[in-house]
């Protein structure tokens, strides 16, 4: 007898889950969608705790095919799920780690998407337990968009529904060799080279459970394998996008979410050689993809610390972070009848500094709150600066 496709393959990874996956798998087995539709794949990463011996009994009263794999500790969750992906037969993959769980009608409500809209990702809507979780993106349920036109980017985890063929065409595994960000990294090359990405925003689809036993697949590990992550990151952009306004956009994730903080106030914490180290792992990430498009997208403070570490200004940096730690506020100068605004941060017009002020020009977010702004002075001073700096990069013709 030949067994149907199921519509979408869930993959479990887990390791050290109880009692957690308690709850996890009863989401899976309390799903809306038929269970002929659905299969599951569950690695135990080398648990001890019973995580493995749990899994096999659901497999053996799921309403679905479940298949349990157990194998020894491999240091991260991208070993787990490429297990799990190499084995799946669904149309659709589904990642769901072991500490979290699905809204009832999650899985129904993602391939019903997809199929409807005939696109290759599906964000369903997650909301935190006891953590955060992004919100940026959940503004309102898009069919069809992409990566370049909705605030996407900002939520790369692995928990999304993608289209298996997908994977298939163009290689797709998480690279076992980052302990931090592979699912950055996997989701990003996905969302370039999708059909289309859906975003369901009107239900809860995911529940982000953080762990109060301080356990977690992700391995845990020092400020390297950040940077790491940010190189990895980065260089994929570069590599799938054309140089312009288009990668600049998308590098402002790595750059604020994974790079930025490592030069964050507790970088005051730090002692001179991890400081020193830090600027010796972000110089060849700035020479290779700071970009005037990139910093012209930043907050003011994001832009001086970014600007700042690019030129190896260590001591500029720390006055910089101890006033953002002391939580000042700048003060705003207001030039062009208002039209242009500049924060002074430290060393605004420092000669002996000589930072530029466009380093210290406010976005035009930062620059609507200003009392006595006049609109479109900043808009019109950014377009500038960036249509100069484009010829300036572009080279002249033959």
């Amino acid at each position: 007898m030949t067994m149907a496709q199921p519509d979408v393959t869930v993959v479990i990874g887990a390791y050290e889950a109880m009692p957690y996956l308690t709850e996890c798998l009863a989401s899976v087995e309390a799903q809306t969608i038929a269970p002929e539709r659905v299969e599951v794949i569950a690695v135990d990463d080398g648990s001890t705790d019973g995580t493995g011996e749990y899994l096999e009994e659901f497999a053996a009263r799921a309403p679905m095919p479940v298949t349990v794999l157990r194998q020894e500790n491999s240091g991260g969750p991208s070993g787990p799920r490429n297990v799990g992906l190499d084995r799946a037969a669904g149309r659709y993959v589904f990642f769901l780690d072991a500490d979290d769980r699905l809204g009832p009608e999650a899985l129904e409500r993602m391939v019903d998407m997809a199929d409807r809209a005939g696109t290759d990702v599906v964000l369903g809507r997650v909301e935190g337990v006891n953590r955060g979780a992004p919100k940026s993106m959940w503004g309102r349920t898009l069919e069809r968009t992409d990566v370049y036109s909705s605030p996407i980017k900002f939520t790369l985890s692995a928990q999304k529904l993608f289209r298996r063929s997908l994977l298939e065409r163009h290689g797709m595994r998480f690279d076992e060799s980052l302990f931090t960000g592979e699912d950055a990294l996997f989701t990003m090359e996905a969302y370039l080279r999708a059909d289309g990405v859906s975003v369901i925003a009107d239900y809860t689809c995911y529940y982000l459970v953080g762990r109060d036993d301080g356990k977690h697949v992700t391995r845990s590990g020092g400020y390297t394998l950040r940077f790491d992550s940010a190189r990895a990151l980065m260089n994929l952009i570069a590599g799938l996008v054309p140089e312009g306004p288009r990668r600049d956009l998308l590098m402002v994730r790595p750059f604020t979410v994974t790079l930025l903080p490592q030069f964050g106030p507790r970088f005051l914490k730090d002692t001179d050689d991890v400081r020193r180290r830090k600027l010796e792992l972000a110089r060849p990430l700035m020479d290779v993809h700071w970009t005037e498009g990139v910093a012209r997208r930043l907050k003011v403070e994001e832009r001086l610390r970014l600007h700042l570490v690019a030129g190896q200004r260590l001591e500029l940096l720390m006055d910089v972070l101890r006033f953002l730690r002391e939580e000042e506020r700048p003060r705003a100068l207001l030039e062009r009848r208002g039209r242009r605004v500049y924060l002074a941060y430290p060393h605004f017009r420092d000669r002996s500094a000589g930072i530029p002020d466009s380093v210290y020009l406010a976005s035009p977010r930062e620059a609507r709150a200003v009392p006595g702004h006049r609109a479109g002075g900043t808009d019109s001073l950014l377009r500038r600066t960036a249509r100069k700096a484009r010829r300036l990069l572009t080279p002249a013709a033959a």
